[in-house]
């Protein structure tokens, strides 16, 4: 099969959109503002600043510079640049677990689908009770999640079906700059809300005190590796499709500044809706803030239910492109190592996750997802959940900088990195942090649990 058939980005304007849809998703719209609530305030913005720049861009341009040399996705990737080892299995992982997060995130993206409609209609209610009893019998019907599951799939199938181009590259030029747009209208009517300025100061006056507590250090970094979609190959696959004439740089720049811009605009628009209310828990953690919480604040400003539905057509936005790239990663692979059509890889894996994701969408399972309600405990989508992005995700990125840093080796990166002239900033920097700092880091977040356990002794 020729490099041709895989297909390639029109331009670098095609691939930043398409890789900043990677990494926006949920995530950054509940994610981000959550743990912003979770660990202080502004202080948590400020470390999680630092965690993306010295951290997590290194590990990002390693991925990119893995997929543009071989023009391959992750398992050919490693493939080619380690022949005759078994450093394949890493791509391996990668391809799994893309597959495995999209099972459980296409759950959640089901729901936020339906509550377009919902929100608009009313039907959630409006008293605290009303909308928590209204969640918790829309996800027990595990038929109607497994139905709008399907939907999203279906809608992520459809995407790619046409290929990078006419297909990826389409949609999320589309897509960006409509969640964009929506992101910065309602961040202005959010804080021109009464009491918006509370949730400003909260949310823009840093208070250092927060940073003697060393978990503040790990959830800044664990939200900042899982936010820009690293260690499960879709960075390695979305690169594979540049060409050689583009520079991983300032690429890898632009990705970075849209989803971290993306996920500071979600917290303009959830501190000052949130602080309208006396009622408001900054702590309050993702899925309950989402699907329980935000919907009892729309219900009670003038025009919440437009506002409301904004929101959620914003939220699956988000989630939609973020469903296109972990799709992308199993289907590049069999198209890459199996020679499988578009079309035959598109529809057999859009398929079996659909079979992986149905005891996610069972309504007793759905329920137990979000333990921050009263009367919920462990399921099947929460179980998921830790296992591929707790565990498998910072795994795959740690692999990842130890392959480039000492295996493939940082002059050898480095060659590829500015091929044909192109401009980095600071090859001698880059080099330390992805040897050092980044599988540090990346380790704290992997031995985080133990250390805790440790410390309560």
């Amino acid at each position: 099969m020729a490099i041709s058939d895989r297909g390639s980005w029109g331009s670098r304007t095609a691939f930043i959109f398409a890789a900043a849809g990677s990494a926006v998703g949920l995530g950054n719209i509940w994610g981000f503002p959550t743990r912003v609530g979770q660990n202080g305030g502004a202080a948590f913005v400020v470390v999680y600043l630092a965690c993306v720049l010295l951290v997590c861009a290194p590990i990002l341009l390693s991925e990119l510079l893995l997929g543009r040399g071989a023009q391959r996705g992750p398992v050919g990737a490693f493939k080619f640049f380690s022949p005759n080892s078994r450093w394949w299995l890493v791509g391996v992982l990668g391809v799994v677990t893309g597959m495995a997060i999209l099972s459980f995130y296409s759950v959640i993206a089901g729901w936020a689908l339906a509550y377009i409609w919902l929100i608009a209609t009313g039907a959630v209610g409006k008293t605290a009770e009303e909308v928590s009893y209204f969640f918790t019998s829309f996800t027990a019907k595990g038929g109607l999640s497994i139905a709008l599951t399907f939907l999203i799939l279906a809608a992520t199938a459809a995407s790619i079906l046409g290929g990078v181009r006419h297909g990826i590259e389409r949609v999320t030029k589309t897509l960006m700059p409509l969640l964009i747009f929506l992101l910065f209208v309602l961040a202005v009517r959010a804080i021109t809300l009464p009491g918006a300025h509370e949730g400003l100061s909260y949310y823009l006056k840093p208070d250092f005190s927060a940073l003697t507590n060393i978990s503040v250090l790990h959830s800044a970094l664990g939200q900042a590796f899982f936010s820009l979609s690293l260690g499960m190959g879709a960075l390695i696959t979305y690169g594979s499709y540049m060409s050689k004439k583009d520079s991983l740089a300032g690429a890898a720049l632009w990705v970075i500044a849209l989803d971290t811009s993306i996920a500071l605009l979600a917290g303009f628009i959830i501190f000052p809706t949130g602080f309208s209310n006396p009622n408001f828990d900054p702590t309050a953690s993702g899925p309950g803030l989402i699907f329980t919480v935000l919907p009892q604040l729309f219900a009670s400003l003038p025009g919440g239910y437009l506002f409301g539905t904004t929101f959620f057509l914003l939220l699956t936005m988000a989630a939609l492109t973020s469903t296109i790239s972990l799709l992308e990663v199993p289907v590049s692979h069999c198209i890459d190592e199996y020679n499988w059509s578009r079309k035959k890889a598109v529809v057999v894996l859009m398929l079996g996750t659909f079979v992986l994701a149905i005891p996610s969408a069972l309504g007793n399972g759905a329920s137990g997802f979000f333990s921050d309600l009263p009367g919920v405990g462990t399921s099947f989508l929460s179980l998921m959940d830790n296992i591929w992005n707790n565990y498998s995700l910072p795994i795959g990125g740690l692999l990842v900088s130890i392959f480039v840093a000492q295996f493939l080796g940082t002059e050898k990166a480095i060659k590829e990195l500015t091929a044909n002239s192109a401009w980095f900033p600071n090859t001698a920097l880059w080099s330390f942090l992805i040897r050092f700092v980044s599988p540090l880091a990346i380790a704290l977040i992997i031995l985080w649990p133990l250390i805790g356990q440790l410390l309560t002794f």
